[in-house]
């Protein structure tokens, strides 16, 4: 079982991370932007599950790719953000922007330390 607020910074953020990508979602379908809409809350609220399974990987090998995969959806959906941001047919969200930045950073920094050593 999962739990918030126990210190572990990738866990906290990218729960937070999803719980913005769903009202963002949200946003998107109200305005009828329904493709953005889904592809956004797939990506980024996988970044958190994921981040979720990876607290009980059975090897470190499975760790890491488990933070792995969350990093590449981290990192998608920063593209779908990217693109509300550049679009003049879509709303944009720069402050969800920033924190899937900072998630990015995150799970890049426990993908590089977890390859080198330790957990």
């Amino acid at each position: 079982m999962i739990e918030l607020g126990n210190g572990n910074v990738a866990v906290d953020k990218s729960f937070e991370f999803a719980l913005s990508i769903i009202d963002f979602s949200e946003l998107l379908e109200s305005q009828k932007k329904y493709v953005v809409a889904k592809q956004i809350l797939r990506s980024g609220t996988a970044v958190g599950a994921l981040v979720a399974e990876s607290q009980q990987a059975e090897s470190r090998a499975d760790f890491i790719h488990k933070m792995k995969i969350a990093l590449k959806e981290a990192n998608e959906t920063h593209y779908w953000l990217f693109l509300c941001e550049e679009s003049a047919h879509l709303p944009s969200d720069l402050k969800l922007k920033s924190l899937c930045e900072e998630v990015i950073k995150i799970l890049s920094k426990i993908v590089i330390s977890s390859k080198s050593g330790g957990k």
